[in-house]
């Protein structure tokens, strides 16, 4: 680049000015120290893990015919899901040997029942010389019943310890009008 010099080559007397040069900063560095800092971070926090509850399902092999297992009805207990949040219960086969009984969510609700059913059943297994056998429970959510209700059950199988519990959709005629209200 060509420069333009205006001095005459003569000293004027008057002050020598110095050439001033453009400040530069190098921010290099900062930039390498922000993505230390920015790496040491991610690697050093632990992010919140999704929490879910562990469900074994069987295989479907559509080459194998599956047999239906005949299992007592008094280790049974059947949980039907409906809409606005009710919920009823009975043991064993519908209308016998009780009859489906509305019960509310929570700890005084169907924990509660869980935990008493769970008790009889367990002396009832022992009695019959199998205490190894414990209830069976089957819940049946209904077309208007809302996820939230299928996780709040599942979670009351978990808290009560409940070893063996199945989600059906298959409705008998009974209980598709108990849950419709007819």
């Amino acid at each position: 680049m060509a420069e333009l010099n205006t001095d005459s080559g003569g000293d004027k007397g008057g002050k020598v000015r110095s050439k001033k040069q453009n400040s530069k900063v190098d921010l290099t560095a900062m930039v390498d120290l922000a993505f230390l800092l920015i790496t040491f971070f991610m690697l050093t926090t632990s992010l919140s893990k999704p929490q879910a509850m562990s469900l074994g399902l069987p295989d479907k092999d559509p080459k194998e015919k599956v047999e239906d297992m005949k299992v007592d009805e008094n280790r049974t207990m059947t949980i039907l899901l409906g809409d606005n949040d009710q919920m009823y219960f009975y043991m064993g086969i519908i209308n016998s040997p009780m009859a489906p009984k509305l019960i509310a969510y929570g700890k005084d609700g169907i924990r509660k029942e869980l935990i008493k059913r769970k008790k009889d059943v367990a002396a009832y297994t022992a009695a019959k010389g199998n205490p190894e056998q414990g209830m069976i429970v089957i819940i049946k959510p209904g077309k208007k019943s809302n996820y939230k209700n299928v996780v709040d059950v599942l979670d009351e199988m978990a808290i009560s310890s409940i070893p063996t519990y199945t989600i059906v959709n298959d409705f008998l005629p009974e209980e598709q009008k108990l849950l419709e209200g007819k």
